[in-house]
């Protein structure tokens, strides 16, 4: 079914907001439940002596190529974007319910990497669907609306284990988060399925008119829109996941050598999921008066600053500040690279959007690979790890390097 296609001053406001909303919603299941929601539930899992630690990490690797996976043949799906977040958040909270009623590590392992494909189809479909819309609608600020989605979700993820921990076992508690899921899906599903792209934007080769993109999109668009930009962009957002996973992945097991309070460690999550989602719609409101590549750039500056921290100084202050300086832009990097990308090929959005996905799943998976090749000649395990932050640093000094240059040459163009 598709919505004809008006001019943007036609449109009434409250449907751009319907449309964010209903987005906001599906990256809030589909990040915050069917990719982060095992990062509060793996010590739950651990305690109820259903899974050892060694598992847990397998779990993990699993749901990362998963993803890597799902962003690589995003592409290939032959269905638009609003169909292909529909089949997407459908199968989250199907793989999400089986958690719970598994105790099977191959089953688990199994339904962790559908849970990463999925989601990564479910981020590309999304920001195909919602910033394709805002695009048409000439709403790009509530592209913060979006993506705060994301944080949301970790948000209300963490809160619901803080909540049900000491009330119920882990299985039950990943039925009890699908059921949840499964209340946050009814508005995307309704809404995807009522206002799919309009025809100019909903055809993967179809190009959006630039008439309907706000002035500073436009002039982004313009600026350039040749291959090796994007090219350049996918390779700072691989660089991206790499900076990301590493404090991601070792900022809590720092912070335990450190002060050993459950309570701190379980307010954690919610805690990164607030500044995320905070640092997305504060962002969205400035990006009027700011050039995207330059705010993209001062984002790698600030999160390798909180990467390479705890290496110059360990303690819980400088854990607090890396925590914010990474969960503060980790999402942030998402929506600019997203909409960045988006602009620059707005000819072929899926596409593109998927092998940023994909670039961004790459850099992840090499993380712990990087930190276990760091071992075999480190003194210890903790100085394998300074040794990879101290290289995640360097690609993110490098990338922001870049992106400030290619918006100054954009400029003088």
């Amino acid at each position: 079914m598709n919505t004809p296609a008006l001019h943007p001053a036609a449109r009434p406001q409250h449907l751009a907001i319907l449309i964010a909303i209903a987005a906001m919603f599906s990256l809030a299941l589909a990040m915050g439940i069917g990719r982060f929601a095992f990062t509060p539930l793996l010590p739950l899992m651990l305690r109820d002596g259903v899974l050892l630690s060694d598992s847990g990490a397998w779990l993990a690797a699993s749901n990362y190529l998963g993803y890597l996976i799902g962003a690589l043949c995003a592409s290939r799906v032959r269905l638009p974007p609003a169909r292909l977040l529909t089949l997407s958040l459908i199968c989250i909270v199907i793989v999400t319910a089986a958690m719970g009623i598994t105790s099977s590590v191959w089953a688990w392992a199994v339904l962790r990497f559908l849970a990463g494909l999925c989601s990564a189809w479910a981020l590309i479909a999304t920001s195909a669907w919602g910033l394709g819309w805002m695009a048409n609608l000439a709403r790009p600020r509530l592209t913060g609306l979006i993506y705060a989605g994301v944080g949301l979700g970790i948000v209300a993820a963490g809160i619901f284990c803080l909540w049900a921990a000491e009330k119920m076992p882990a299985s039950e508690m990943w039925i009890v988060l699908a059921c949840l899921a499964s209340l946050v899906a009814i508005l995307p599903l309704i809404v995807s399925f009522y206002c799919p792209l309009p025809p100019v934007a909903n055809s993967i080769a179809a190009p959006v008119n630039a008439a309907q993109v706000s002035a500073s999109e436009s002039a982004s668009t313009s600026a350039s829109t040749s291959a090796p930009g994007v090219t350049g962009l996918i390779i700072c957002y691989g660089m991206f996941g790499f900076g990301y996973i590493l404090p991601a992945t070792y900022l809590p097991a720092q912070a335990r050598q450190l002060l050993d309070d459950p309570q701190i460690f379980g307010w954690a999550w919610p805690v990164f999921g607030i500044a995320a989602a905070a640092s997305t719609l504060i962002v969205a409101g400035v990006l009027g008066q700011c050039n995207r590549l330059n705010v993209w750039a001062t984002s790698h500056a600030l999160m390798a600053v909180g990467v390479i921290l705890p290496c110059l100084w360990l303690s819980m202050t400088s854990i607090v500040l890396a925590a914010l300086f990474v969960g503060g832009n980790f999402m942030v990097i998402t929506m600019l690279g997203m909409q960045e990308a988006r602009a620059r090929a707005a000819a072929n959005p899926t596409a593109v959007l998927a092998r940023m996905t994909a670039s961004f799943a790459l850099g992840q998976l090499l993380g712990p690979v990087v930190v276990a090749l760091m071992n075999t000649f480190a003194a210890d395990h903790a100085s394998a790890l300074r040794y990879a932050l101290q290289l995640a640093t360097a690609c993110l000094v490098a990338s922001a390097i870049y992106l400030w240059r290619r918006a100054e040459s954009a400029q003088r163009h």
